[in-house]
């Protein structure tokens, strides 16, 4: 799965041609251990029609403070290179699917 970083957010999730979901995670955090399984069968099944990453809030802290990241699993969602929609806490996949639908409506 793909690492978003400070240094290649920009070309990956805001010059991204398709839609993008972005896991703000640590491996610390329970919750986020809790929904990767999700996300990893998620980027599996929406290949090439969803950009589907994970940024690790403690090596990347720019991305984090710009989007007010303050509790983790944070799942952002994007599309033509802005912020659409947000789930902070564990969820559920058919609540991700469900944003992603949203999303993509938009």
């Amino acid at each position: 799965m793909l690492a978003i970083n400070d240094s290649n957010f920009e070309e990956m999730v805001i010059n991204s041609r398709i839609p993008v979901l972005l896991d703000f995670w640590a491996p610390w955090c329970g919750p986020c251990r809790m929904i990767s399984p999700i996300v990893e069968e998620l980027s599996k099944e929406y290949e090439g029609k969803w950009l589907i990453a994970k940024c690790n809030v403690d090596e990347s802290t720019d991305i984090p403070m710009k989007f007010g990241i303050r509790n983790i699993p944070t799942l952002l969602f994007f599309k033509d290179g802005a912020m659409k929609e947000k789930l902070v806490g564990s969820t559920t996949k058919a609540a991700i699917v469900a944003k992603m639908a949203d999303v993509e409506s938009k």
